[in-house]
């Protein structure tokens, strides 16, 4: 799936324009954010394609979704 990550003053924040979500990363495998998972607060574990640690954002990617914790 497609997902536009972006950093805010407030944290990074990951946005699903299909499901019309936006949600704070919470968690993530790794501290440059790619080719690992990162976790949103609703739950949803995404694993993030390999890209350079300095790639600048706010940058769309596809995203493969994991996991659901609210289902």
């Amino acid at each position: 799936m497609k997902v536009m990550i972006r950093r805010t003053a407030k944290g990074l924040f990951a946005y699903v324009a299909k499901k019309d979500l936006e949600e704070p990363i919470v968690a993530s495998e790794h501290d440059t954010l790619w080719g690992g998972w990162v976790k949103l607060k609703n739950g949803w574990v995404l694993e993030m394609p390999e890209m350079p640690a300095e790639t600048r954002l706010p940058i769309t990617v596809e995203a493969r979704k994991l996991a659901d914790a609210s289902a």
